[in-house]
C-alpha cells in the first residue's frame, strides 16, 4: 500500500491558475510600489517604469527609486508565494516563471530584448530575493511541528 504523505497530483488547471495569480500579484504590487515612489518624487506614472529597461539605472534618482520598487516588489511576491503556492520546492519554479513572463513583456514592449546591464542585475537580484525568501517562508510553514497527541492525557 503506497503512502499518500506529500503526494503530488498533476493538476494543470491549478498550476496555470497559480501562474496567473502570481503574475497578477507581481504587476499589481509593482504598480503600487511604483505609485508610492512616484508620489515621493512627484513624477508622472507610465508603463515605461514597468517595462522599459532604460528607466532602471544607477545614474538618476528616478532610476534608483524604481530599482527600490522592484526590490520591494520581490519581497511582496515572496509573501504571495508563501500564501498561495505554499510549497518550498515550487518557489524557484514560480519565481523564474514570473520573471520570464516579465522579460517577454519587456521584449514585446521595447521590440527587442533588454540590453541594459542594470535591468539584468535588478531582475536577477529580485529573482534571487523572491525565491530565497519565499522558500524560507514556505519551509518554515512546512516544517512546523504537527501535533500528534490531541486527545486528553492520561496518567499511567
Amino acid at each position: 500500500m503506497a503512502s499518500h504523505f506529500r503526494s503530488y497530483i498533476w493538476d494543470p488547471v491549478l498550476i496555470v491558475s497559480q501562474i496567473v495569480l502570481m503574475q497578477c500579484i507581481y504587476y499589481s504590487f509593482l504598480g503600487l510600489w511604483l505609485a508610492g515612489v512616484d508620489s515621493l518624487v512627484q513624477t508622472s506614472r507610465s508603463l515605461d517604469q514597468i517595462f522599459s529597461y532604460e528607466v532602471l539605472g544607477f545614474a538618476t534618482m528616478q532610476g534608483r527609486l524604481s530599482m527600490m520598487a522592484f526590490i520591494l516588489n520581490s519581497l511582496t511576491c515572496a509573501l504571495g508565494l508563501w500564501f498561495f503556492i505554499r510549497r518550498g520546492k515550487q518557489c524557484l519554479d514560480f519565481t523564474v516563471t514570473v520573471h520570464f513572463f516579465h522579460m517577454i513583456g519587456c521584449w514585446i514592449y521595447n521590440a527587442h530584448l533588454p540590453s541594459a546591464l542594470s535591468w539584468w542585475l535588478v531582475n536577477v537580484a529580485c529573482m534571487a530575493l523572491m525565491a530565497v525568501i519565499g522558500e524560507y517562508l514556505c519551509m518554515r510553514t512546512e516544517l512546523r511541528a504537527i501535533p500528534v497527541n490531541s486527545g486528553p492525557k492520561s496518567n499511567l
